[in-house]
């Protein structure tokens, strides 16, 4: 307290001129038009840096929150797709008591399930994604999987209830179909582990038209992944001595390095196919 007091003391003309001169401030800005709007203009301006940069600060906590709900934003865009359905036969007619029964209605035949990347491998000869979805989401095996551009990931393996394995396009046996989108010449997609997001695609005829660029899509001959999804550009161009044929290598579309989230393509045709497939295969 006796410190105080020699303060005080010490330096009372100061304060003492700062008291007055914030009294002198107080009666300015309360009695005159124009030094309440300065005094105003000035206060607003630096409050307003200082919520700018709360608000910078306070969007740094919650970007995970934001990229959720992006991604959920997104599979609902993706769901309204015109090309995730495809209008009904109009060539197929019911008779019901000798009324025509016709219908144009679209029927869905892709959805989008997003799902979060919890582990990802790239340095290996057969590299694999954990999603953070599995069977109670609606999740199977040979689903396709892309990322939010909705470029080529890869394919469900393995599948339980809360957990779903994707076998990525850099691995040993993935050799997933692919064709060039000018000629649409069709080829295999194979991953020989010397670079990551570089593969190669074999198959092609010399006959075709290739150049550094070339854009590189899914040929739509499974019912994993649709046509015209995009997988990689072209990067370089080799003609093998024995064949006929070129070996093109590629640069994915997709950035292996940081797929943090991703799309699983249902297709409502799969199972169907598939079980036709299935039943082809087991005749002698």
């Amino acid at each position: 307290m006796r410190n105080i007091f020699l303060f005080i003391r010490t330096h009372f003309n100061l304060l003492f001129f700062l008291f007055l001169q914030v009294i002198s401030i107080y009666f300015i800005v309360n009695y005159s038009k124009y030094h309440q709007a300065a005094f105003g203009s000035i206060t607003n301006n630096f409050t307003g840096k200082i919520n700018a940069k709360y608000n910078n600060v306070q969007q740094y906590f919650h970007l995970k929150q934001t990229n959720d709900s992006l991604i959920k934003a997104n599979e609902l865009l993706y769901n309204k797709l015109s090309s995730n359905f495809e209008i009904a036969d109009t060539a197929k007619k019911i008779a019901t008591d000798t009324v025509m029964v016709d219908s144009i209605k679209q029927y869905r035949k892709i959805r989008y399930i997003s799902a979060k990347v919890i582990s990802n491998s790239i340095t290996l000869l057969s590299n694999y994604m954990v999603l953070n979805k599995g069977m109670n989401d609606g999740l199977k095996i040979g689903m396709g999987v892309v990322d939010p551009n909705n470029a080529v990931v890869g394919i469900i393996t393995e599948v339980d209830d809360k957990f779903a394995v994707v076998m990525s396009l850099l691995h040993k046996d993935s050799h997933i179909s692919g064709k060039l989108a000018k000629g649409e010449e069709t080829g295999t997609l194979n991953w020989d582990g010397s670079m990551v997001n570089y593969i190669t695609l074999t198959g092609i005829p010399k006959s075709a038209k290739i150049a550094k660029g070339d854009s590189i899509i899914s040929s739509g001959f499974s019912t994993a992944l649709p046509k015209g999804l995009k997988v990689g550009y072209v990067d370089a161009i080799f003609k093998e001595t024995s064949t006929n044929l070129f070996k093109i290598k590629f640069k994915t579309a997709t950035n292996f390095f940081n797929v943090q989230y991703v799309y699983v393509i249902e297709n409502v045709d799969q199972e169907g196919v598939n079980k036709i497939m299935s039943k082809i295969k087991t005749q002698p």
